[in-house]
């Protein structure tokens, strides 16, 4: 039988097991062996990861072929005007790729939101904006280069689920295993 871990991890982090330079790692969070991320999260990046002992079900989750949506909160710089969050959606050119099409909505904070350490930066004249990405690719840094590319850097950045997995009420460093 296959096991399957979701775990919200926390700022910092590095989505694997090998240390690199003290950084924290998945083996500080997830004490079960033979577990494996299915797809990446950046270190500066909070959320949802699924850990999986399944190669096909890692696979099936990872390949952007299988277009498993997966729902990021992101908070930007500034106040995005609607012609801007239409560019983004309508895919982007970033150089290397044009991103496919996604789908994004202005939200509140959410109100399940942990406080992040470190803290992002404040600057007391400029607003920031919680946006609703929803991707069914993920390349790297994909949403940080998107929302920098329309004038709205990316603040913070958390991963609230993949298909029908979600974070529900983990706190950063909790995991839990699906039945």
């Amino acid at each position: 039988m296959s096991r399957l871990i979701l775990l919200n991890k926390p700022y910092g982090a590095l989505t694997q097991f090998t240390s690199e330079l003290g950084h924290v790692t998945l083996k500080d969070f997830v004490p079960i062996p033979n577990v494996y991320p299915a797809g990446r999260l950046d270190a500066d990046s909070e959320g949802l990861v699924l850990l999986t002992d399944d190669g096909a079900l890692q696979a099936r989750i990872a390949d952007p072929r299988h277009k498993l949506a997966k729902r990021y909160w992101v908070q930007v710089e500034g106040t995005p005007e609607p012609a801007n969050l239409t560019r983004l959606t309508g895919g982007l050119d970033l150089g290397d790729f044009v991103t496919a099409k996604c789908e994004c909505n202005l939200i509140d904070e959410p109100a399940s939101l942990w406080p992040r350490t470190p803290p992002i930066r404040v600057r007391a004249k400029i607003p920031t904006t919680w946006l609703e990405i929803i991707l069914r690719e993920g390349k790297n840094r994909q949403i940080r280069r998107m929302t920098a590319k329309i004038g709205y850097p990316c603040l913070r950045l958390i991963r609230h689920s993949i298909g029908n997995w979600t974070l529900q009420d983990m706190q950063p460093g909790q995991w839990r295993e699906e039945k």
